[in-house]
């Protein structure tokens, strides 16, 4: 089985959708379609099980060599890489997953930190907030920036990188934006969005609870930042943001409110504990270096 044919099958076996693999991968749905069916030829067995064209499942001998090539393939993709990237005089990547928006922002530790190591490839890409987690525990990145507390017992809490106000993400036509600005007891008026996560993790960034005891209404699960911004387009929620959102992410349809009564939210590097490293070690004494970033 080609290198190819197994990133297919993969790919396919985790979308479930032959549209979204061919999407994904950029080639034909006929070429996936190709290279199932030739890759079941050869096992003599099928693969996925199609009750359309559109809604398939794995078999249980398609399950087994999900499992089997998964490890497989994640090894030789990375050797490749570290082929190319020595062949560039690279010999080492840090992965640096950020929950925030704010990349540029953070511009001066990625510029300092590759001067200072120009063996090291500085990899920064989007964590998603749902299960926040998980990236580092699968080892996907070496770093996460997310907002705290993170209280987790096998990850480690290194420095502040930044810490900003709030913002209240609102309808464009809500009655809010009367305001100037806002409170958390005006906040819990309104049904705020909920997601997967850690408890304490979630109330750090939107509290169960204003100060004199109001309840805070959680809302509708979100997965991501566009579902919560039509939710608030339609008025059928409110959203804390850290501010650096009305410079990253502006919307006709969206107003920002500053709130008035809550506490910079801090967001920090945090590692594996077992996976630290000389890299994030000389990550996180960049960061001490050049001190919490000011906006």
């Amino acid at each position: 089985m080609e290198l190819r044919d197994i990133e297919i099958f993969l790919t396919l076996a985790e979308e479930l959708h032959f549209g979204r693999t061919a999407a994904r991968l950029h080639v034909s749905q006929a070429r996936v379609s190709q290279a199932i069916a030739q890759q079941e030829r050869r096992l003599g067995a099928a693969l996925f099980e199609r009750s359309n064209r559109r809604q398939i499942s794995l078999t249980a001998v398609g399950r087994q060599l999900r499992d089997d090539l998964r490890p497989v393939y994640a090894g030789l993709h990375d050797s490749l890489e570290r082929a190319r990237l020595a062949a560039r005089g690279i010999t080492a990547v840090l992965r640096v997953g950020m929950v925030s928006v704010n990349v540029q922002d953070l511009r001066p530790y990625w510029d300092a930190f590759r001067t200072r190591h120009p063996e090291c490839k500085l990899s920064v890409q989007y964590a998603p907030f749902v299960d926040p987690f998980v990236g580092l525990r699968r080892g996907d990145i070496d770093l996460l920036v997310t907002w705290l507390p993170v209280d987790e017992p096998d990850l480690t809490v290194g420095p502040v990188l930044f810490a900003e106000d709030r913002v209240l993400a609102v309808s464009a036509e809500h009655r809010l934006t009367r305001h100037a600005s806002v409170s958390l007891e005006m906040v819990s008026d309104f049904q705020h969005s909920d997601t997967a996560g850690p408890d304490y993790w979630k109330n750090g960034f939107v509290p169960s609870h204003t100060r004199a005891g109001r309840m805070i209404e959680r809302g509708p699960i979100v997965r991501n930042t566009e579902e919560i911004f039509t939710l608030v387009s339609l008025g059928e929620i409110v959203n804390l943001f850290p501010s650096h959102m009305t410079r990253y992410w502006t919307r006709p349809d969206i107003a920002y409110l500053p709130v008035n009564d809550m506490a910079a939210l801090p967001y920090a590097a945090v590692w594996r504990t077992e996976t630290e490293n000389d890299l994030i070690r000389a990550f996180v004494r960049t960061v001490r270096d050049l001190g919490a970033h000011t906006a």
